[in-house]
């Protein structure tokens, strides 16, 4: 004998509650219909599911029997219920985020971490990339958002972005540099002393060496290279070598003590930090709560930063 098993959660509901009109109402129907309901499943069933004059309701041992097998079903359609609500409200999910590295280790991943405080049930997938390969990826519905430099989109990319970090490099060396005991460090002065390299096809890469031609060198005195954000940082702590790196990014460390930056200006870089998405993807809740989110912690990480450069006297 088949039993409905929208039956056995009527049923079920109908005993947790101890009345057929509060189990309607748990449930979301109509009254008469629930009584209906159990009135045929008694015929079906050829047995009583309740104790007859009793108020609230008790069922029979058969009725709670029964009723059991329709609490597990009760149960798995409310956390069904309260996932599809969740999802709705970005509350769940997963979020596939691609960015650079550095940005991704100093800024980013951080951030990730706060979000998860608010949003425990959002899954956060990353991987690493720079912006050839993360626009392969986005296009390829390998990741929802990309968080990289960039200076300008083609038109008819397919892409949309957000700018989320105007563009603006430093150079980074440890706290007890040489260089930071003279008022004012000359490009002669740097050049005396040899460079990390920041990782292959990494912008920053181009940015130095357009950084020491400006200043006149003829070759680049590399003492390093090939480095995660961590390996370049410890590298540095321990040498009088020098690095390109984003302010944002050397900022993120000044807790830490380690690094700094030069107080010396340099050009900056015609690109800017933004959020990458496709055009036609499609609009998930927890994406989009994911991509609020790093929004608003950047806007609060720009006023830190500009109160952090304002307290620095840079070199002209």
């Amino acid at each position: 004998m088949k039993i409905d098993e929208r039956h056995l959660i009527q049923l079920a509901a109908v005993v947790k509650t101890g009345g057929v009109t509060e189990g309607a109402a748990l449930l979301g129907l109509a009254q008469p219909a629930v009584s209906r309901t159990l009135s045929m499943l008694e015929k079906r069933v050829g047995e009583p599911l309740f104790i007859k004059g009793r108020r609230p309701l008790q069922p029979t041992p058969f009725g709670l029997a029964l009723a059991e097998h329709g609490f597990v079903m009760l149960a798995a359609s409310r956390k069904a219920s309260d996932l599809l609500e969740s999802f709705r409200v970005g509350k769940s999910g997963v979020v596939r985020v691609g960015g650079t590295p550095f940005f991704m280790d100093a800024l980013i991943a951080g951030l990730c971490a706060e979000f998860q405080a608010h949003h425990p049930d959002v899954r956060i997938d990353q991987s690493y990339g720079y912006f050839p390969d993360l626009r392969a990826a986005l296009k390829a519905d390998q990741i929802d958002l990309a968080i990289c430099p960039i200076d300008i989109l083609d038109e008819g990319s397919g892409l949309e972005f957000q700018q989320i970090l105007p563009g603006r490099n430093v150079i980074a060396c440890r706290m007890t540099h040489p260089l930071l005991l003279k008022r004012r460090p000359q490009p002669s002065h740097l050049l005396d002393y040899p460079w990390v390299a920041p990782p292959p096809g990494s912008p920053l890469m181009t940015d130095l060496r357009a950084l020491l031609l400006s200043f006149g060198a003829t070759e680049i005195k590399i003492r390093y290279s090939g480095g995660s954000l961590m390996a370049v940082i410890n590298y540095l702590k321990s040498a009088d070598a020098l690095t390109v790196m984003p302010h944002s990014v050397v900022f993120a460390q000044r807790k830490e003590k380690t690094i700094t930056a030069l107080p010396v200006n340099i050009p900056h870089p015609e690109r800017a930090l933004a959020i990458l998405k496709r055009t036609d993807a499609p609009r998930t809740p927890a994406v989009e709560q994911f991509a609020s989110f790093i929004r608003t912690g950047f806007q609060d990480l720009r006023h830190l930063i500009k109160r952090h450069e304002e307290a620095v006297i840079w070199g002209l």
